[in-house]
């Protein structure tokens, strides 16, 4: 691996003048810049990144510490961290916390101890030691998707209410009145926060929420299963489930199909956070659509203004709700055809 002396000696130039060139620093003639990018490229020369952190206290490296990998959902917000902390000349280094309070601090600990420069955390269970001793400690951190309330760090993400609010008015015109919910952990802010906004949502229409129709999940797809089973099992079962996420609602319809029942004949279902394989299965799932993308994009702006000394601002984007067939709704009628008029 070529170093530094050797592009220097096959420019001709000093050390000094190459570490300029490459620090992209204003007293450095054109000739000497040429020189210098040309044995780069003939060398095949890298700048040592251990090295230059340490010189300029930087890595140019992010950490994301996501709640689920194998989430649809956390799969498309960590590529949108990574693309736009690319395009801002930074890398990702991400850790799957696995829903668990001690991996999550694991991997807080291991980006820490690699130096980098800033951390998005999606907080699982409330939270873990590590993480909020990082963020009290002034590591520039940035909250998304879920948070901490009472910890000073800026929080990018959706607010589902209305969308919430828009789901409950389709399937009470759609004459649903018994409604369950599957709710995800209640030590995390979406868990509590899409509970509290269904039943509200049901309020205004003069429907209650039954704690039998309540049941608690995780955010993953055998708590949906097994909850979907109780809410089958009642003497009198609901007519809709919602899901409070994707996974949940995939448990949810296979507990369904393994009673011979049909969504949405015999039980409607709908969905918080809506996944591509939504409208691939049968029939396609009425679901809650957050602006992931951006979501993750405004996470990596917001910390990069940390890190750089700006003040990094919380974010609130909104979710809005995608209406399919899992609730009995027909396929959206075609446009009507334009009337061709004959002219003379």
């Amino acid at each position: 691996m070529a170093s530094i002396k050797d592009v220097a000696a096959a420019a001709g130039l000093s050390v000094a003048t190459v570490s300029r060139v490459l620090n992209d620093h204003p007293s450095v003639s054109p000739d000497a810049r040429t020189r210098v990018l040309a044995a780069v490229e003939a060398l095949g020369y890298r700048p040592n990144a251990v090295a230059r952190s340490l010189r300029t206290d930087q890595t140019r490296t992010l950490g994301l510490v996501i709640s689920d990998v194998m989430n649809p959902y956390f799969t498309e917000l960590a590529r949108s961290v990574e693309e736009e902390a690319r395009a801002l000349g930074y890398s990702v280094i991400i850790g799957n916390a696995d829903e668990r309070p001690d991996l999550q601090d694991h991997h807080v600990t291991t980006l820490l101890d690699r130096r980098i420069d800033g951390l998005l955390v999606s907080p699982t269970d409330g939270g873990s030691p590590r993480m909020l001793d990082a963020a009290r400690a002034g590591t520039p951190m940035v909250f998304v998707d879920r948070w901490i309330p009472g910890v000073d760090v800026p929080v990018v993400r959706s607010d589902g209410q209305a969308a919430v609010r828009d789901l409950v008015t389709h399937l009470h015109r759609l004459g649903h009145r018994r409604l369950a919910i599957i709710a995800g952990p209640a030590a995390t802010t979406t868990g509590r926060e899409r509970v509290d906004a269904f039943r509200a949502a049901l309020r205004e229409h003069g429907l209650e929420l039954p704690e039998a129709y309540i049941g608690q999940g995780d955010f993953q797809a055998e708590s949906g299963r097994r909850v979907t089973e109780g809410f089958l099992d009642l003497p009198e079962p609901p007519e809709v489930v919602f899901a409070a996420d994707n996974l949940m609602a995939l448990g949810a319809l296979d507990a369904v199909r393994a009673r011979g029942l049909r969504v949405p004949d015999d039980i409607a279902l709908a969905a918080f956070d809506d996944i591509r394989w939504f409208v691939h299965t049968d029939p396609p799932v009425t679901a809650i659509a957050q602006p992931t993308g951006e979501l993750g994009r405004a996470a990596v702006r917001a910390l990069v203004d940390r890190v750089e000394g700006r003040p990094g601002e919380s974010v609130t984007l909104p979710a809005r709700l995608v209406v399919r067939r899992s609730c009995g709704e027909p396929d959206p009628a075609p446009p009507p055809s334009p009337v061709r008029r004959s002219t003379s």
